[in-house]
């Protein structure tokens, strides 16, 4: 019978999403594992695999539509034999799908490194665990992945997927291959969707017509928006610390790795940033006070015995924070490949929910603007968020004697619920112990 195939969940919090692109066209031949369409969700554009082989019977919902539901059906597959004309389409529209489809378009467990309770004690797991301990004892993978993953000998027992609800899909492993073209369809980003607002909503006394160009918001800004009113205005709690962090020991030795790294373009070349140490640092102050590396539930304080790091990237229309996962585990030059490459990928709108989404801690840097010092907004559920300022010459007073010295502002905004005054205090006194004295987070 023909098949529905369902806008996905891409993310465990995903209600709704942007059905941006159709690669493929009514009539066409598909395969399972094949590029069929492109979904932009509150963060990124994902690529939606056909999970079944078949023929694209009739397209239900029209590239360049938003707001689509989760679980909405947007295409029907046809299997050999089956004609357009078998569709029945008022049972489509009505919801009445058959339970397979369903479950398989229901959101499972993410497949990021989450923070979960189980009898009071902190525990973390991978994705690979929480998909063991769900029950799910088979991979979830595309038939398509499953023979690549033979051929190339991969096991995908410890891959976490980017395909809906964490299936693998061919492109998690051509990432594997660092070959990231393998992807192929879709490639660049999607074009802005273009549209009339409401201009009911629009006071004329204060936005005359044809005084203004009206940016539509996009899933992406408006999810911001809630999420930052939530945590400002109602749900946390908050308040800053601030410290000054001396740079001159930092500069030293950034600027003596730099030297012997191979020249630009060569294998192997590398450019660690004042912003890498402030990461590395950051993890590093966290293991030593892991009172600070939490997160707050009705239930308990959920204490994380890794520092995954959000960094805050800049992109068209928002924000999104990439995550350097166990990044006190992680060199300098580690960190600051993923950094520069999920940067990259962030401004694409490329990134896989599990690179964004989780995370314990936030870092979030204008020091490159001229910002001397400001403080942000927690990005729920982490406990806290660093600001970072610019570092800039200052005349300090040292032993009685005035000197010059390279300064950073460094603000702490931290959930009095789980990181109280004296928490963030010893938190921001480790991070300046390595920021000054950068050869201690080799001990």
């Amino acid at each position: 019978m023909p098949t529905p195939i369902l806008m996905p969940a891409l993310s465990p919090t995903m209600e709704e999403g942007n059905l941006t692109r159709w690669l493929v066209k009514e009539g066409d031949a598909v395969d399972a594992g094949k590029i069929i369409a492109e979904i932009e969700t509150d963060k990124a554009t994902m690529e939606v695999e056909a999970v079944d082989e078949g023929k694209i019977g009739k397209i239900l919902v029209a590239a360049g539509t938003e707001g689509v539901k989760v679980n909405t059906p947007i295409a029907v597959l046809l299997e050999d034999g089956e004609s357009a004309d078998s569709i029945d389409l008022d049972s489509l529209v009505s919801g009445s799908v058959p339970a397979k489809a369903l479950q398989a378009n229901t959101p499972s467990t993410p497949a990021q490194n989450q923070p979960t309770q189980a009898n009071g004690l902190e525990k973390s797991q991978s994705s690979s665990d929480t998909l063991r301990q769900s029950g799910a004892d088979r991979v979830k993978a595309s038939p398509l992945a499953k023979r690549l993953a033979a051929e190339r000998g991969i096991d995908l027992t410890h891959l976490s997927g980017s395909g809906p609800h964490g299936r693998i899909v061919k492109r998690d492993l051509a990432n594997i291959s660092s070959n990231r073209s393998a992807a192929g369809v879709g490639a660049g980003t999607a074009a802005p969707y273009e549209g009339p607002i409401n201009a009911a909503e629009l006071d004329p006394r204060l936005y005359p017509p044809d005084s203004y160009v009206a940016i539509k918001n996009d899933g992406m800004r408006k999810t911001i928006a809630k999420r930052l009113w939530q945590s400002f205005n109602s749900e946390v709690p908050h308040f800053p610390l601030e410290i000054e962090c001396k740079l001159d020991a930092l500069l030293r030795a950034r600027k003596q790795l730099n030297s012997l790294s191979p020249k630009p373009g060569e294998e192997d070349a590398f450019k660690i940033s004042v912003n890498d140490f402030i990461i590395k640092a950051s993890a590093m102050a966290l293991m030593k006070v892991p009172a600070a590396n939490a997160s707050y539930t009705e239930a308990a304080i959920i204490r994380h015995k890794h520092a995954d790091i959000g960094v805050a990237v800049a992109i068209e229309g928002g924000l999104i924070t990439p995550i350097i996962w166990q990044a006190e585990t992680k060199g300098l030059k580690e960190i600051s490949s993923e950094v520069k490459d999920m940067a990259a990928r962030a401004k694409e709108k490329r990134l896989k929910p599990q690179e964004y989404q989780g995370g314990t801690f936030s870092v979030s840097n204008l020091g490159m603007f001229g910002i001397k010092s400001f403080a942000s907004i927690i990005n729920q559920p982490q406990g806290a968020i660093m600001s970072v300022g610019a570092g800039e010459p200052r005349v300090i007073v040292e032993e009685g004697e005035m000197k010059i010295a390279t300064m950073m502002s460094v603000t702490l905004t931290c959930d009095h619920r789980v990181v109280d005054g004296a928490t963030g205090a010893l938190f921001l006194q480790a991070f300046k112990n390595f920021i000054e004295e950068p050869a201690a987070m080799l001990l």
